[in-house]
C-alpha cells in the first residue's frame, strides 16, 4: 500500500492512490565534511548503510478557510473550526498513544491553507538505506496513522 521514493536527500511517502502521504527524512548522521553530503548520501544510499531512524513529516491539518479567494459564512467558519478541533483531538491521542516525546509544527511550504507536524522515528533496529528495509520499519507508525483518520 505505501511507497517511498527518492528526492535528493529525503524519501516522497505515497498512498496507494499515489498521493504524497508525507515525507521521510533519513538521520545520515554526522556528515562531514558539509561541502560533500550529496556525494556522501550517494555513497551511503548506494551501499545501504545502516541508519538508526530519521524524521517523518506528514499532513497535521488542513484547514479550509485561508484561501486568497475566500467567500464564506460565519456557518461555514464554525463547521471548519470545529472538525480542526475534533481532528486536533485524534492527533492529541495518536501522540499520547505512541509517546512521542516531541514534534514539530510548521506552515506546509506547498500550502499555505494545511499545517504539517514533524516528528522523530526511532527504528527497531539499525536499517539499511534500502526502500524496502525503511518501509518495513515506517509501515506500523503510516498504518497506525492511517487507522486513526490521520492520513
Amino acid at each position: 500500500m505505501w511507497k517511498l521514493d527518492f528526492d535528493e536527500d529525503f524519501f516522497r511517502i505515497y498512498d496507494s492512490k499515489k498521493l504524497i502521504a508525507g515525507y521521510f527524512d533519513p538521520d545520515y548522521g554526522d556528515i562531514f565534511p558539509k561541502e560533500n553530503s550529496e556525494e556522501i548520501i550517494a555513497s551511503m544510499l548506494k551501499n545501504h548503510e545502516k541508519i538508526s531512524g530519521g524524521i517523518m513529516m506528514v499532513p497535521l491539518v488542513k484547514f479550509q478557510l485561508f484561501d486568497t479567494d475566500l467567500d464564506t459564512s460565519l456557518d461555514n467558519v464554525e463547521t471548519q473550526v470545529n472538525r480542526v478541533n475534533e481532528h486536533l483531538e485524534k492527533w492529541k491521542r495518536f501522540i499520547s498513544d505512541t509517546k512521542f516525546t516531541s514534534h514539530s509544527i510548521r506552515i506546509s511550504h506547498t500550502d499555505q491553507d494545511m499545517l504539517t507536524i514533524t516528528f522523530p522515528v526511532n527504528f527497531s533496529k539499525p536499517t539499511p538505506l534500502e526502500k524496502n528495509s525503511l518501509m518495513e520499519e515506517l509501515f506500523d507508525i503510516l498504518e497506525k496513522l492511517k487507522n486513526s483518520g490521520l492520513l
